[in-house]
This record gives C-alpha cells, sequence and structure tokens, in this order.
C-alpha cells in the first residue's frame, strides 16, 4: 500500500519558481544580478535551493524578495514556503531586558549625609579659624577706611557690557547643513542593530559591518553613494540634509543609491 505525497511536496522549490519565472521573463542570471545588486553567486546559489551563501535567514528573505520582485512573482508565498523549511520567521528581539538593564543602571546611588556633614563641619570650622588668625594679622578694614577723608570713596568698576555671544543651539541632524557639491547619507541604527555596506561612486567601501542600535554612521562622496541595508527596518536614514520616509520592513535588505539631488531611491 503507498501513501501519496502531500499538495505541500508536489510544490515546486523556492529555487525552482525563480528560475522558471526568470526564464519565463526573458530574463538572464546576470542581468538580475545587475537590476537587483545580487552578486551573481548568491543568485546561482539561491535557484538551486543553497541559501548558505546569504549570510543568515534573515538576509536569505531578504534575498527571495528582491529576486521574486525582479522577475514578477509574489514574493509572501517564497518567503512563507522558507520560513516553513527552515524553521518558522525569526523571533524578535524583546525590548523590555535592554530598558529595565538601563533603569537599573541609571539609579542614583543614595547620598552619605553623615559624609556630607562631617564635611561641612570641618569647612565652617576652617573657615572661621582662617579668618580669626587673618584679621590678627592685618588692621581692619573699616578703622583705614574711617581714617581716610570722606571724599575718596572707593568707586567699583563698572562690569564689562561686552555681550557674550550665545552658543549656538545644537542642530537636530549632524547633517543639517550638508555641503551642495557633494552627497552626504546618514544612517542611524535607532530600531535595533543591522549590517550595512557603502561604496563611493568608484565602488570603493567606505564601511562594511554592523551598525549597534544606537550607532550613527554618516558617508560624503562628490558623486554617488551606494547602501546595502540587511534589516531596513531598524535604520534612519537621512540624505543631503533630508530624512527619507519610505516605510522600510523589519528583516528587509534594500539596495539604494544616492547622488546630490533630492533624496531618490536607487
Amino acid at each position: 500500500m503507498s501513501i501519496g505525497n502531500s499538495p505541500e511536496d508536489d510544490r515546486p522549490s523556492i529555487g525552482r519558481v525563480l528560475q522558471q519565472a526568470r526564464i519565463a521573463a526573458g530574463l538572464t542570471v546576470e542581468e538580475v544580478s545587475t537590476s537587483t545588486r545580487v552578486r551573481i553567486p548568491i543568485v546561482h546559489a539561491i535557484e538551486e535551493d543553497d541559501f548558505s551563501r546569504c549570510g543568515g535567514d534573515v538576509y536569505a528573505r531578504g534575498h527571495i524578495r528582491t529576486l521574486a520582485r525582479a522577475v514578477g512573482t509574489e514574493p509572501e508565498p517564497l518567503v512563507s514556503q522558507y520560513d516553513a523549511e527552515h524553521g518558522g520567521r525569526p523571533a524578535p528581539t524583546p525590548a523590555a531586558p535592554l530598558f529595565e538593564a538601563e533603569r537599573i543602571r541609571s539609579e542614583p546611588r543614595r547620598p552619605n549625609w553623615t559624609a556630607a556633614m562631617v564635611a561641612a563641619i570641618v569647612a565652617v570650622v576652617g573657615f572661621v579659624g582662617f579668618t580669626f588668625f587673618k584679621g590678627g594679622d592685618e588692621p581692619s578694614t573699616a578703622g583705614r577706611v574711617a581714617e581716610g577723608p570722606t571724599s575718596d570713596k572707593i568707586t567699583p568698576k563698572p562690569a564689562s557690557s561686552k555681550p557674550v555671544d550665545p552658543k549656538p543651539a545644537p542642530s537636530d541632524s549632524a547633517i543639517a547643513a550638508a555641503p551642495q557639491d557633494k552627497v552626504t547619507v546618514k544612517l542611524s541604527a535607532s530600531q535595533g542593530k543591522s549590517w550595512i555596506s557603502a561604496k563611493d561612486h568608484n565602488g570603493r567601501s567606505l564601511f562594511d559591518g554592523t551598525l549597534q542600535q544606537g550607532e550613527t554612521k554618516t558617508f560624503q562622496d562628490k558623486e554617488r553613494v551606494d547602501l546595502v541595508l540587511g534589516d531596513a527596518g531598524s535604520i534612519e536614514l537621512f540624505v543631503n540634509g533630508k530624512k527619507v520616509e519610505d516605510q522600510f520592513q523589519p528583516g528587509q535588505v534594500e539596495r539604494l543609491s544616492y547622488t546630490k539631488g533630492d533624496p531618490e531611491v536607487g
């Protein structure tokens, strides 16, 4: 007696779906790599259902979404299939322990009132003793004033009326006054950590690593800055002094390019 396969067992693999959609769209692997900026070896590996080169589940899910959109197929069923085959969607890191730890660290220590009182008494005794001995060595200032002519009054010098330059108020953004002859990009990991890559217009790396939560990086180039955001939903993005209002989703991989004009998604 044989048992038939379930409908899920009969469905094609993720890599097979992406490969067939690419072929149906008349695209080569090189063309897909150019439009998505996913490297050619990774595109080949994903089409062969090898996700080990993606760098983890978060990046694999982002690559699947990116390739699916590029070849004109719906990404969410493929992402759901990936989650089902690889242990489910990664659970978000709870924020409560972080806030609790911060609250405990910032709690001030109780003042030592006994030590403060002893220090105050010592200061008062020292001041009285200094005044006593100082008064015995020098003639009274009041006596000197009384002996002198009444017309010789000491006129205090007027305080300087020169206005003190107020300190400039800090800007809301470190790049609020971005130079017009360059492209300036600021990344702030406000919602969590994210791997990022930044390159100049010649393809030289400006940064390649993980931006921890609360950290900020600023990049400049005279023509263009290219970005790859491993978890775009964790990043606040400012370009040429303006905040980019795109609603990036948590875990979403984004490849962006910016020039000296208004912010535009590359």
